[in-house]
């Protein structure tokens, strides 16, 4: 039987389509699936209420984002509490970091002086070599002029 838009068939639904959902009734079936998963000892999730509960993992997420809270909350992984210990990890990594920066521009000072001083010990070596072996004569400095 054929519909204009708009309109709905007389025909009576099948198996394929998908059933109507009450919110509230299906708020509370939610409500009622985390009291017993807490009453049988099971760890609380929220892929658990939704097996409980006979929906599944996505409508809980999606439909019903305060009910995700609140198992998420209750498994002590709160969003605010996930927010706040990641702020808090994140704190403590870029003062680790700009310790670590201040260390790094410190051993780079070191490296830069120590080179410099290098340098002239190995020029003050060839020199002293060179008079050594006989092959430079040292001039005697000359006075007043």
């Amino acid at each position: 039987m054929s519909t204009r838009a708009g309109t709905t068939s007389v025909e009576p639904h099948t198996e394929s389509a998908p059933r109507r959902r009450s919110r509230v009734s299906t708020r509370e079936e939610l409500q009622l699936a985390m009291l017993r998963i807490k009453n049988k000892g099971l760890k609380l999730s929220i892929s658990a209420v939704a097996t409980e509960a006979g929906v599944s993992a996505g409508l809980i997420h999606n439909t019903y984002p305060d009910i995700a809270e609140e198992i998420r909350a209750q498994v002590g992984r709160g969003t605010r509490q996930q927010r706040d210990a990641k702020a808090a990890e994140v704190k403590v990594a870029r003062e680790q970091l700009k310790t670590l920066r201040a260390e790094r521009d410190a051993a780079l000072a070191d490296v830069a002086r120590l080179a410099s001083i290098n340098e002239t010990l190995r020029q003050e070596v060839a020199t002293l070599r060179a008079v050594a072996s006989g092959r430079i004569v040292a001039l005697p400095l000359r006075s007043g002029v």
